[in-house]
């Protein structure tokens, strides 16, 4: 289910979702947003877009909370302190998945410190060259809009993304919510 779409540039990350409920071969529209802040204790602030799971989400939303700012390169703080983080937020809550002595959460977008950034099921966070990225089901047909439109506007070229994930997969659906983290902010 879902459809997750992230830009990075020189002013900030904008990170767009669907509103996809899925069970079985039901689609639905859900209120609640895939996208959204989280400014936590230590005063950093997250913007994160989730597939996978609501619950997944909502612990994410209204229970990460972490007290070690980042002082230093922003991927070494995500690979530790903050997947550490979520980690232990994921297995406090009864959210994270052992299979084989393989721990596993998972995916989503984030944008930190003006930076695009994906977090996969198994905790790896990626970082991609070219500025941009998705996740969920519609995450090809995402890629492919992203890369033909690069000469639009961020929240354009989101919306976009997701609106052809939604004409060509039965999981991901409108209405579409768009969310930036100014370089500023």
């Amino acid at each position: 289910m879902t459809c997750i779409v992230g830009i990075a540039d020189e002013k900030g990350v904008w990170i767009g979702g669907d509103s996809a409920s899925c069970r079985g071969y039901e689609t639905r529209p859900t209120q609640l947003s895939k996208v959204f802040k989280v400014t936590t204790t230590a005063r950093e602030t997250f913007l994160i877009g989730y597939t996978s799971s609501f619950r997944m989400g909502q612990l994410l939303q209204y229970r990460l909370d972490l007290t070690t700012p980042c002082n230093g390169d922003p991927l070494r703080y995500l690979v530790t302190t903050f997947i550490e983080g979520v980690r232990s937020l994921f297995k406090d809550a009864g959210y994270a998945t052992v299979n084989n002595s393989q721990e596993s959460g998972g995916s989503f977008l984030m944008g930190f410190r003006g930076q695009l950034y994906k977090v996969d099921d198994d905790y790896q966070v990626n970082h991609m060259v070219d500025g941009y990225d998705a996740t969920g089901c519609g995450e090809d047909y995402a890629l492919g809009v992203l890369a033909a439109l690069e000469k639009l506007k961020p929240e354009e070229r989101l919306r976009k993304a997701l609106e052809i994930a939604a004409y060509f997969s039965g999981k991901v659906c409108a209405p579409f919510v768009v969310e930036h983290l100014l370089n500023e902010e």
